[in-house]
């Protein structure tokens, strides 16, 4: 007999539960990548709807007098948008990066709104179908945003209305997603796990920027209906594949159990030559009772009296029962409810402005690196990649030291003190070679994202399984959106504030940065001395 291969043998040493979870953490990763690569393409497109009309008029001035000098009297061939070679109107006038942050914020501002709502509402509905609708209208209004393109659409309000609708629609994913994790996976090791699955994060904003970059200078439209049908795609997996909890797979067990054999019994005679058991409820709890059939009935009229085993069924010893009568389902968690969680509100603050400064870079970067470093749109935008592979290391470790210290607060507030003088040095961008800008991408890149995905990570699943809930998981969801939602208002006013304040220099946008990031850092500072303080190490200490 030939021996088994080393990789099936690695395949069935895992148990069914072990399968599900690799299903339900690969699935929502995926899901979540989807939602930040459909978000990326504005940044990447943006040099490209206001372009350096100076240096492109240049070229055209060179062009037009080379062609007058030939002899040719041939037309040329028209251009799909003859008029728009500069720049895209109406992004083509002076005060363009007020219109381009006004489109960030109207996207951002309605995603902060939405946000909180989308927690109360997921509680209440069917995890994977609101995801899956979410993530089709996503796709939807992605899509148009790039038709405009295509059909030669110069209106502002159209762009700021599909950027709200979107906002809106994508509000679905995140506590959606961070639920569905939650569930299944515990708390042990939970900021390792937390911090490989964020990195979705980073991966989506890469793919993003890579998918947009790709057809930027060509046809920017392509830019966004790319992402778009993707999103949409996945919410179709979504919908055939997402299981919300464990329990779910309960009934799938039931309904493969084959009715048709039949399991060897052996006839129960009763106990004292009784041939029932009856659980007798009173005040929340039971005791097992032995009643003849006759006798049972006038005892049921005094208490809910309910069949335990019924005659002829399989013989079992018989031993004391003590259980708990749950009279209802835990109910939803209201928001006053939420908020009244130890840590839900400095954690909720911190993640406003530490979102505020990543989010900046999500819309502003690949611009700035062109303005900055002089480079074209294709090139900044595969630069600018490197923040997120920086975000990726930065969520991981921040989650594997969180762990390891049992300390959240701590671990965040280091990352954000050392973020502080790493802003600094990336103002000065320009004065640098290649080499220490893919440096400094990196490094800024950690130190941004690692306290901005230990917070909508962990924490929030940490908060929304606290010991004062007691047991009831139906917070969660809430929870998770009270904290990203919060966060969501400084993503929407990051990414507005760098376009008005980079009209005067981005010095003065970078100022903005450091001093959100200081903020955040001492939003924490109570968090931190409870857990300097504390007696011994031990996990998620400001939390529990």
């Amino acid at each position: 007999m030939a021996p088994v291969p080393p990789g099936i043998r690695l395949f069935v040493s895992f148990d069914r539960d072990q399968w599900y979870k690799a299903l339900t953490f690969i699935l929502t990763f995926l899901l979540y990548t989807s939602f930040h690569l459909s978000r990326k393409p504005i940044s990447i497109v943006k040099s490209e709807l206001h372009k350096n009309c100076s240096s492109v008029s240049e070229l055209a001035t060179m062009t037009s007098s080379s062609s007058s000098s030939s002899d040719s009297q041939q037309a040329s061939p028209p251009s799909l948008h003859t008029d728009m070679d500069c720049s895209w109107k109406p992004f083509d006038k002076s005060n363009y990066k007020q219109l381009l942050g006004a489109m960030d914020y109207s996207f951002l501002c309605a995603y902060a709104v939405g946000m909180y709502l989308s927690g109360i509402i997921g509680e209440r509905l069917p995890i994977r179908l609101y995801l899956t609708v979410g993530m089709l209208t996503s796709g939807l209004f992605t899509c148009l945003f790039g038709l405009g393109y295509v059909y030669n659409i110069h209106s502002l309000g159209f762009y700021i209305f599909v950027q709200v609708a979107n906002g809106l629609v994508q509000t679905t994913g995140w506590p959606s997603v961070v639920t569905c994790i939650s569930n299944w996976f515990g708390k042990g090791r939970r900021g390792l796990i937390m911090g490989l699955w964020n990195s979705h994060t980073s991966v989506g904003n890469i793919l993003g920027s890579l998918i947009a970059g790709y057809w930027v200078s060509s046809n920017w439209g392509l830019s966004f209906i790319v992402p778009g049908l993707l999103i949409a795609a996945m919410g179709i997996v979504c919908f055939f594949f997402l299981i919300e909890h464990p329990n779910d797979l309960k009934s799938i067990y039931a309904q493969n159990s084959s009715p048709g054999k039949s399991v060897p019994t052996k006839s129960w005679n009763g106990v004292n030559g009784n041939t029932e058991v009856y659980l007798q409820y009173k005040d929340n709890k039971t005791q097992a009772y032995y009643y003849c059939y006759e006798d049972s009935v006038q005892n049921r009229k005094s208490y809910d009296t309910e069949l335990l085993l019924p005659r002829d069924s399989v013989r079992v010893p018989v031993q004391p029962v003590v259980v708990v009568k749950n009279d209802s389902e835990p109910s939803a968690i209201s928001f006053m409810g939420a908020l009244r969680i130890p840590g839900v509100i400095e954690f909720s603050l911190c993640l406003l402005f530490a979102k505020l400064v990543s989010y900046t870079f999500l819309f502003w970067l690949p611009l700035y690196i062109t303005k900055a470093a002089h480079l074209d749109a294709k090139k900044a935008g595969d630069l600018s990649t490197l923040f997120d592979v920086g975000g990726i290391v930065g969520g991981i470790l921040a989650g594997v030291i969180s762990d390891k210290l049992g300390k959240r607060a701590t671990t965040c507030a280091v990352m954000l003190l050392l973020a502080a003088p790493t802003l600094y040095g990336f103002s000065m961008i320009s004065e640098f070679g290649l080499g220490p800008t893919i440096g400094m991408l990196l490094v800024c890149g950690g130190l941004v994202n690692g306290p901005y995905a230990l917070i909508t990570t962990a924490v929030s699943a940490d908060l929304g399984t606290h010991k004062s809930l007691k047991g009831n998981a139906r917070a969660l969801s809430t929870v998770t959106a009270i904290i990203d939602g919060t966060g969501s208002v400084g993503a929407a006013l990051g990414p507005l504030l760098a376009g008005l304040l980079s009209a005067g220099g981005w010095d003065q946008v970078f100022y903005m940065l450091m001093t959100a990031d200081f903020l955040a850092l001492l939003l924490l500072l109570r968090l931190v001395t409870k857990e300097l303080t504390s007696s011994k190490s031990r996990p998620i200490s400001t939390v529990e």
